[in-house]
């Protein structure tokens, strides 16, 4: 008897100690909720919710990193946050999937429960965002025929496999089955893009088919609402912020009601390269803000905080009328969060806003202190390469081949042919060029030409003999909005002509430096070279904060740290510095490697407690 009532009192202390700890932790959302649409409100348990949501993006983000943004949304007095879901990030090759690490979704949707927010999921297989090919996959320009945003059935098969993938992460983490997702998106501004409601519902029909049974929305810009919103869905606005334009939008949409909800508002906006920064003072915004939420609008600011686009996944406007322009790697913009992860004046002016619309008695979290950032040592390199001598076996084609050809997603591209009997001064033309190319003669380079300047040729002179003429070509970005979505293939798209004969049998060196190993097979101390180099080199620390690459001396290129792309750099500016984040520095020795295009005589690089986000320098 003493041993059962010694056994039942442990299971009872046990159970009392579960208790206390799921009922005092982050674990509070894992017993079921409702969500559902009221007349005017949403409503969370049968009860109204006023969203306060803003917009993270986990892949711009360190995992590392992404609960101190999270425990920073709830001290600005968020209660929710949004992300999209980014196809190009988890199908980077057809069929092969990647869920580990930074791209980890489910673990991030996680967190948010964890921290006490809900999430606004956008899975949509289009995303914009500033983001390479909106979101899209290289390797879906190779299928024949395929049309994105479409019925076109290849699109609708790739469309289908992918998003029931996501939907084995994610379907779990609905409100409705536990979880703490509160709605899902479905497509993403397509009345931008175009108005065919058949897509719209077989994109709808695609989402429930998958699993996705809770509540699903549109989000349109407000003239674009008639021709992206589906019938029965809430229609939620994205750009406006007057409360009676709002809620007599979407009451037009849904059968005279709401709830209303405004589900990208802009506190400020992205930036591309050669242009400024763009900056809106906080004063602008607060009273906005202030008038949205006391009508009991809900809302999702595009963004709260919006990181970095590392690697090479940054997007690229373009249009009929303006230029092709990549957006750069900074996508601080200018958000109340910045780009470390620090409150900014505008989070403060938001966070007082925001306290006057919570419910009675809830009291915000203090704001953590700003995150250390400093100035390291110079930091010198000790390893050079020119990327002549680390080029991979060529393919040898008639006429250039596409990245898309030589399924190749990102960076470079060597263009490889050989002149004979062409001696003589003329005009060298890459039709279709996308999008930088360094045009080099017997090793000498001789020119560049960018897309952003609309610039295809350039006068040079071949000398006597066998020439080798070697064009790199960097792709600087898919286009991420409008109709060129279908015209996105990247490198030397249509042919090279000299004085108007086009140049034939081309060798083409793929080098998209996902894979840093190939840099040391080669390592020339000494030598001076006009051909791109790769520069490397270690610094050790005793102690990790942030800090920032000061880039304002070179020229053009990609960093990694410690095995991490952390972005381009380019001397046009804006952005003249990049973002190191602690969480990818150690104790000791750090390695870092510099691309460099054009500079390529830098010896060292300097660092910066603070960034510079908006420096045009006058001639470049």
């Amino acid at each position: 008897m003493t041993t059962n009532y010694t056994t039942r009192f442990f299971r009872l202390y046990f159970s009392l100690l579960i208790f206390f700890f799921i009922s005092h932790t982050g674990w509070t959302q894992t017993s079921k909720h409702t969500f559902a649409l009221g007349d005017s409100t949403f409503l969370l348990d049968g009860k109204p919710f006023l969203m306060i949501s803003g917009e993270l993006h986990y892949p711009r983000i360190p995992k590392e990193a992404w609960r101190q943004r999270m425990q920073m949304a709830k001290a600005m007095g968020l209660n929710t946050i949004g992300t999209y879901v980014f196809w190009n990030v988890h199908e980077p090759e057809k069929g092969k999937y990647d869920f580990s690490g930074n791209n980890d979704i489910a673990a991030f949707v996680k967190i948010a429960q964890e921290e006490g927010l809900w999430v606004v999921l956008r899975p949509s297989p289009y995303v914009c965002a500033e983001w390479e090919f909106g979101g899209y996959p290289y390797w879906l320009q190779n299928e024949e025929g395929l049309i994105v945003r479409s019925l076109e059935p290849k699109f609708i098969t790739a469309y289908r496999n992918y998003i029931r993938e996501v939907a084995r992460q994610l379907v779990p983490l609905q409100i409705n089955h536990g979880g703490n997702i509160l709605m899902v998106q479905v497509e993403n501004e397509y009345g931008f893009y175009s108005n065919d409601k058949a897509y719209l519902e077989e994109n709808k029909r695609l989402f429930i088919e998958a699993g996705f049974d809770g509540l699903l929305y549109t989000c349109d810009p407000a003239p674009k609402v008639k021709d992206g919103h589906i019938p029965g869905l809430l229609p939620a606005v994205n750009g406006l912020d007057n409360p009676k334009e709002v809620k007599s939008l979407v009451r037009q949409y849904h059968q005279g009601k709401g709830p209303f909800y405004i589900a990208e508002w802009y506190p400020a906006w992205f930036d591309w390269w050669g242009t400024p920064h763009h900056t809106v003072p906080a004063k602008d915004h607060a009273p906005k803000l202030d008038a949205v939420l006391g009508a009991g609008i809900s809302i999702n600011m595009y963004m709260f905080h919006g990181g970095t686009t590392r690697g090479f996944m940054n997007g690229a406007n373009y249009n009929d009328q303006n230029p092709y322009e990549p957006q750069i790697s900074s996508y601080d913009y200018d958000a109340p969060l910045d780009e470390a992860g620090n409150a900014t004046e505008k989070f403060q002016q938001f966070r007082s806003v925001i306290k006057k619309h919570l419910p009675q008695g809830h009291v915000l979290p203090n704001v953590p202190p700003a995150k250390k950032a400093v100035a390291l040592p110079l930091i010198n390199f000790s390893r050079q390469t020119s990327i002549m001598d680390i080029l991979p076996e060529p393919v040898a084609s008639a006429h250039p081949l596409t990245f898309e050809d030589l399924n190749q997603a990102y960076g470079f591209v060597l263009y490889r042919t050989t002149l004979k009997n062409s001696q003589g001064s003329g005009i060298l033309k890459i039709n279709e060029l996308r999008d930088y190319g360094l045009i080099f003669i017997n090793g000498k380079r001789v020119g560049v030409l960018d897309r952003r300047l609309r610039q295809d040729s350039l006068s040079v002179v071949i000398p006597a003999g066998q020439v080798t003429l070697d064009i790199l070509v960097e792709n600087l970005g898919r286009i991420n909005f409008g109709p060129y979505l279908l015209k996105n293939k990247k490198g030397i798209t249509t042919s090279v002509t000299f004085n108007n004969t086009e140049l034939p049998n081309w060798q083409m060196y793929s080098l998209p430096f996902s894979d840093l190993t190939l840099l040391s097979k080669k390592e020339d101390k000494t030598a001076v070279t006009e051909s791109p180099v790769i520069k490397s080199g270690t610094f050790s620390l005793s102690a990790v904060h942030d800090t920032y690459l000061d880039m304002r001396t070179w020229g053009k290129g990609i960093v990694w740290i410690n095995g991490h792309n952390l972005g381009r750099y380019w001397s046009i500016g804006p952005q003249q510095t990049i973002y190191v984040p602690a969480e990818w520095l150690k104790k000791g020795q750090n390695e870092i490697v510099v691309l460099e295009l054009l500079e390529t005589s830098q010896k060292s690089l300097k660092t910066l407690s603070k960034p510079i986000l908006n420096s045009i320098p006058s001639v470049k």
